[in-house]
């Protein structure tokens, strides 16, 4: 039997080119008729495939349609589930923000580091307090938010993407919302597909769910995203959009070369794909030009002052393609009018001023001290690092899966992030964590917690006492 204690059995011998859909289609069938209850298991993606006669692919975009449509449960290690209805089983995952516990050391978030910016920020609040304006009474505008567009301008540097100015910007609530607007001016049809690194930030899988779309894992190699399989994805399962952090990926830490973004952007440019750069985790220079600059028609760039000054303000950007930036400043007022006034002048205040600069100087150097510190004392096993990333990818080594090491950590007041929760649905998970490095703030309990690492990593849960 196909799955154990049911007599289901799909048949696709008539499904031609779509089989997933008849998969799916009969999953549904088994569903609606009993034969399927709540809380029976499916097989994996990978016996499913075998056991019905279809490739892997198949079966993941099969599961992933109807875990969309909430008829089934992806866990994480745990596997795939019938769900108990369409409306309250739905899968529960991580909340994207979690409080930090100061009295652990945090190493699961990524969060910019305590640099002293409260009080500079303070201090424009103060400053805009002084200088009342009738415009913190009515809705932002074009024209009352055009300064802190204008000051983003000069922030991101225009030869980065190509040329742009500031009715090329629209402004968000950060770039999770930046993302969203983005993709809301992309997306259409009744089944739209965002292709995506096979390992991404578990805000895209909530985004694709609040959109109705489906999300395709992209193959990386040590330069981001292969065109062979960007190729391959786009063949079988299409695509209007390319969802892509390629200068600080998250969490591998790779950075795609200039060479390769030319390579995808001639894929994107052939197939009709627009592409959306999420550069949010980036704090530094870089001499990489965006996708923007290399296909200004086709693509749009992320991103917001989270990582470089103060994930509080919520300050995102947003510069569309050429000519387009009207269009998605229409998209984005119809979603919330527009970012809040005293936040738009609080931030052109920041940024016009050169505080924001010097809060991100200070940032980078706090980053790379704790990269080389996580170094210094994890160096013996496999890490793979940047010193402008504020994240280490850290590779098991044998005797250790990810989940028994995060546990373990756990239980000596550590907490940090298995690979497998930014692993896309029906995709297998490396056997590795991340390893934010800046959100511990007593720097003690940092180092303290980096030698429990060594210990533990040294000696696999079986050989230690609880």
């Amino acid at each position: 039997m196909i799955v154990p204690d049911t007599k289901w059995r799909p048949d696709l011998s008539g499904a031609g080119r779509s089989k997933y859909k008849a998969l799916a289609q009969a999953i549904r069938d088994g569903i609606a008729n009993g034969v399927l209850r709540a809380g029976t298991r499916l097989p994996t993606v990978r016996d499913l495939a075998y056991q019905v006669g279809v490739t892997p692919g198949t079966v993941a975009r099969a599961y992933g349609v109807l875990t969309n449509e909430g008829r089934l449960v992806a866990e994480v290690g745990r596997g795939t589930y019938v769900a108990g209805t369409l409306t309250k089983d739905r899968p529960v995952e991580q909340p994207l923000i979690q409080t930090v516990d100061e009295r652990t050391a945090d190493f699961r978030s990524s969060r910019v580091p305590d640099v002293g910016q409260g009080r500079l920020i303070d201090a424009a609040f103060i400053r805009l307090g002084q200088s009342h304006r009738r415009r913190h009474i009515n809705y932002p505008t074009a024209e009352t938010d055009f300064a802190a567009r204008a000051a983003v301008v000069d922030w991101i540097g225009a030869a980065r993407l190509g040329g742009f100015d500031a009715d090329d910007v629209v402004l968000g609530n950060g770039a999770q919302n930046c993302c969203i607007i983005a993709l809301q001016a992309i997306l259409h049809g009744a089944h739209p597909v965002i292709l995506t690194e096979e390992l991404a930030y578990p805000g895209v899988r909530h985004a694709a769910r609040m959109l109705r779309a489906e999300v395709v894992g992209l193959p990386m190699d040590d330069e981001g995203i292969t065109p062979e399989g960007l190729a391959e994805a786009y063949r079988k399962h299409g695509g209007q959009v390319l969802l892509t952090a390629a200068e600080v990926h998250s969490p591998t830490t790779v950075k795609t070369s200039l060479r390769r973004k030319k390579e995808i952007a001639a894929l994107a440019e052939r197939y009709g794909l627009t592409i959306i750069e999420d550069d949010c985790h980036c704090t530094s220079q870089t001499e990489v030009p965006g996708y923007r600059a290399i296909l200004p028609k086709q693509s749009y760039y992320v991103s917001s002052l989270t990582k470089s000054v103060s994930g509080a303000l919520r300050f995102g950007f947003i510069v569309a393609p050429e000519d387009r930036g009207r269009a998605l400043r229409q998209i984005a007022q119809s979603s919330f009018y527009g970012v809040a006034q005293p936040i738009l002048d609080v931030c052109t205040d920041l940024l016009t001023s050169g505080d924001a600069r010097a809060i991100r100087d200070k940032v980078q150097v706090h980053t790379a001290a704790r990269v080389r510190a996580t170094v210094n004392r994890l160096g013996g096993w496999d890490l793979k690092w940047r010193e402008d990333a504020p994240f280490v990818l850290l590779n098991m080594p044998n005797g250790w899966r990810a989940s028994s090491f995060v546990m373990a950590c756990e239980r000596r007041g550590i907490t940090i992030r298995g690979v497998d929760e930014f692993v896309l649905s029906g995709d297998r998970a490396p056997n590795a964590v991340r390893l934010g490095v800046n959100t511990c703030s007593d720097e003690a309990r940092f180092l303290r917690a980096l030698e429990d690492m060594n210990m533990l990593l040294a000696n696999p849960e079986s050989t230690i006492d609880g």
